[in-house]
């Protein structure tokens, strides 16, 4: 009986696969220039990689007392520079078969920006009153 839940599971979970739920994916090919990369994933690995910027940035102005304006300029130039240099220097993919330049460079833009602003306010009123 045991075998037979098994098997039907693990039957639904290959269908899933196939019909586009769940997409297989490995953090090696993170790294992988010869990798294949469809719009979706990409657009996920680069949403990802900037909310991941954005936090450690947040934390790091926040801890550091930094206040300003020139902070949030300075935050956009470091995280779009890391997104642009992961797409077109480590993966060298053509960026014209995903929308171009700016469609890349506006992934996970605004969910970034609320990371960083919330992180960088929350820890800096936390840590400095």
């Amino acid at each position: 009986m045991k075998e037979g839940k098994a098997f039907k599971l693990n039957n639904q979970h290959k269908q899933q696969h196939r019909d586009g739920h769940f997409s297989p994916f490995k953090f090696a090919k993170l790294l992988d220039p010869e990798a294949s990369w469809d719009k979706d994933q990409l657009g996920d690995a680069l949403h990802w990689i900037r909310q991941v910027v954005a936090l450690v940035c947040g934390l790091l102005w926040g801890t550091i007392p930094v206040v300003g304006g020139l902070w949030i300029v300075v935050f956009l130039l470091i995280s779009s520079g890391i997104v642009y240099g992961y797409y077109g220097m480590i993966l060298k993919i053509d960026e014209e078969e995903f929308g171009g330049h700016v469609a890349l460079l506006q992934e996970g833009l605004f969910a970034s920006i609320t990371v960083f602003l919330l992180s960088w306010i929350l820890v800096y009123s936390l840590a400095h009153f």
